[in-house]
């Protein structure tokens, strides 16, 4: 089976009491579409304007979505994508490298395992030794107050969701990664990416900011 966005579809599942989470990807812009998605996945944007950026993402050159989906109803969500152009990770056009932009699991599912499913999902069958998969996580995007955890809690919370499939932290230069030391850029390297890919990747992790650097060094 296979997706016209990006390839095989790759799934798991997870089982509830009141029954099985299917959780695959990458879907196709029109199936997201044909799904309801749960009212607290609202995180970012309200739910109904989340599901039109799943769809928008599903649909880019390199876009993918990955979902657990229950009884019809989306209950969380993963989601991959070419750096945005205004980015420092754009610049280069790094061809294999893919942003980690999202991942949220409904406040009603919470503790279950779906994110690290999700995760595990994405990453299975070697799908993504061709790419140089980052995240970079912002204190300010994470749901401290709703899930009550304090910041570094969060984050560790965070990183062994993204460590299970073998991304890990990196120092860097970002001036929006280093404004809070909660933020963290997370990045796996995969096994098929070339040594140029991987060069002009690290370049970028040390490049310094100009306008940053002059406005802190006068």
């Amino acid at each position: 089976m296979t997706s016209k966005t990006s390839g095989l579809i790759r799934e798991g599942t997870v089982k509830l009491p009141e029954g099985e989470v299917r959780v695959y990807g990458p879907v196709p812009p029109e199936e997201i579409n044909s799904f309801d998605i749960d009212e607290t996945l609202d995180s970012f944007r309200r739910p109904s304007k989340q599901k039109e950026a799943l769809k928008e993402i599903a649909s880019l050159p390199g876009g993918q979505v990955f979902i657990a989906l229950f009884k019809n109803v989306i209950i969380g969500y993963v989601t991959f994508h070419p750096p945005e152009p205004f980015e420092r990770w754009s610049e280069g056009n790094i061809p294999s490298l893919l942003e980690l932009g999202a991942i949220e699991v409904s406040r009603n599912y919470r503790g279950l395992g779906l994110a690290r499913k999700l995760m595990e999902v994405a990453f299975m069958d070697g799908a993504m030794e061709d790419y140089i998969v980052i995240a970079t996580e912002y204190y300010w995007h994470w749901d401290l107050e709703r899930t009550g955890l304090p910041i570094w809690e969060y984050r560790k919370m965070l990183e062994s969701v993204m460590t299970s499939v073998g991304m890990e932290p990196k120092e860097t230069t970002d001036p929006e990664i280093n404004s809070h030391p909660a933020n963290v850029l997370m990045v796996r390297i995969g096994k098929n990416v070339g040594r140029e890919d991987i060069e002009a990747f690290e370049a970028l992790c040390r490049k310094e900011d100009e306008e940053f650097y002059l406005f802190d060094n006068p």
